[in-house]
């Protein structure tokens, strides 16, 4: 039989202290988190997939169809993309016809990528019915549940906040997003 060291309340064993932390040592809904990022992935390159996109383009797509038409210098800001890179990516989607060039009304010397309704209605047959599955799930909790869902949710998302870095790209797609303009305000940049 052998003998047990009790430790004080709080404190690591030491062999657990020279593990790095891993699967053994997470929480469930950690492990979940987790799994939730890799899937996300993987339904990502499955839309891509859909539309003939890349990485790049599919981000690109995604904040046309949520922000509407954009200057390419502001697509690009929103990439995080030179603007020969970002040319490339509208290159690429407008020979898909995801997208198409217009003349930006408030610049004449100006353009602005618009997406195509037809890319943006197949990309949201695929989003949408997700998003409202998802949706259904968190209705089926009561009220208190629902509020520490979200609240664990929001601690979530500001830790990983903080670990990510300053950010200044736009992502309106962020539940603290301002909202969107108004029909008749112009576009950005």
């Amino acid at each position: 039989m052998s003998e047990s060291v009790e430790q004080p309340p709080g404190s690591v064993p030491p062999a657990a202290a020279a593990q790095p932390p891993g699967a053994g040592s997470s929480h469930a809904a950690t492990l979940l988190l987790r799994e939730l990022l890799d899937v996300t992935e993987d339904f990502e390159r499955s839309l891509g997939d859909d539309l003939s996109v890349n990485p790049t383009d599919l981000k690109a797509m995604q904040h046309l169809i949520v922000a509407g038409a954009l200057s390419p210098t502001a697509l690009a800001e929103r990439l995080g993309l030179s603007s020969g890179a970002v040319t490339t990516v509208i290159d690429r989607l407008e020979g898909l016809g995801h997208v198409r060039r217009t003349p930006n009304p408030d610049d004449r010397r100006g353009t602005l990528v618009v997406p195509e309704r037809a890319s943006v209605a197949r990309a949201m047959g695929r989003i949408l019915p997700m998003v409202s599955e998802v949706d259904r799930t968190i209705h089926a909790f009561d009220e208190q549940e629902q509020a520490v869902i979200t609240r664990y949710l929001e601690r979530v998302v500001a830790t990983y906040r903080g670990h990510a870095g300053a950010s200044d790209r736009t992502r309106s797609w962020r539940a603290d997003a301002p909202p969107p303009p108004s029909a008749g305000a112009s576009p950005t940049r």
